[in-house]
């Protein structure tokens, strides 16, 4: 049983750890709390489906999947322009564009196929076994790709120049433009990357998942969970709070079945008592608009 919660724990935990570095890396740069996020990594894993149904190969589907997401987010991206200065707009307009893209599939996948769940074939078949659990060799490949991922992003922002640049808009955007660098370029970039990184963990991990059109907004849930226990701005404790949300969420399922589909609720409640506790989260600092 505690195998089971390792397992599943690992590969939730890693998933969380990749969509809430991106998260914050958004709203640390951009200062956005954009609420399409986890929409992107759902948009990201049907466009691989549908590439994959045409007949392209899986490396080529994954490529086009990935560069699709990417651009569609820039052009929301621009829709965002008109209200940054206003946090609630922001959020409105980012959780109708998030519907939109859910309703889009779902009309797409309602017209082709009359099917409202998807399975992504594997791109690898077969298994083994690890610590008596029986794990597929989907499994090993998606957690390979999503550690790689983040130790990749991990150095990324603290090794490159670049890296440095956007931690260094991040902690005071009047000093970074004073040094000369381009806050807009930054956060155009910035964009990118986080939504690349969606993309990714949503190619990766869709062999995995049963597809459906509101996948995003139960991830929405942890995600905006996982980000306030860590700290809304803090990668450190974004990472740190996601695995600790995936075993809570994996030792509720396995530990009381009976209540399992209460997991979701238990990571709202400890949210909650987060905000009341501590609304800074673990390692997050409250942010100043100067």
């Amino acid at each position: 049983m505690f195998a089971n919660i390792f397992v599943i724990g690992l590969l939730n935990g890693c998933v969380y750890a990749l969509l809430a570095a991106g998260f914050s890396l958004l709203f640390s740069v951009a200062r956005i709390v954009n609420l399409a996020y986890t929409a992107y990594w759902m948009i990201a894993a049907y466009i691989y489906l549908g590439m994959t149904l045409l007949g392209l190969p899986s490396w080529l589907a994954a490529a086009v999947s990935i560069i699709l997401t990417i651009a569609m987010s820039l052009v929301f991206q621009r829709l965002l322009d008109p209200v940054k200065g206003n946090p609630m707009s922001v959020m409105i307009l980012t959780l109708a564009i998030g519907v939109i893209l859910q309703k889009s599939v779902s009309f797409v996948q309602d017209s082709v196929q009359g099917v409202y769940f998807q399975i992504v074939p594997s791109l690898i078949k077969g298994s083994t076994h690890i610590l008596g659990v029986a794990v597929t060799y989907q499994y090993l490949l998606s957690l390979f790709v999503v550690l790689v991922i983040l130790a990749a992003l991990g150095m990324f922002l603290t090794k490159t120049r670049f890296g440095i640049a956007i931690r260094a808009t991040s902690q005071d955007k009047q000093v970074a433009g004073l040094v000369g660098i381009n806050e807009k370029a930054v956060a155009n970039i910035v964009t990118g990357i986080a939504v690349g990184v969606a993309a990714i963990a949503g190619v990766v991990v869709s062999p995995l998942y049963v597809l459906e059109p509101w996948m995003w907004l139960q991830h929405l849930l942890v995600l905006m969970a996982v980000v306030i226990f860590g700290g809304l701005g803090s990668l450190k404790g974004s990472m740190i709070a996601a695995f600790i949300i995936a075993f809570i969420e994996a030792g509720v399922v396995f530990l009381l079945p009976s209540v399992g589909f209460l997991r979701s609720a238990i990571v709202m409640f400890i949210m909650i008592v987060v905000l009341l506790v501590r609304p800074r989260g673990l390692f997050g600092a409250m942010v100043e608009e100067h």
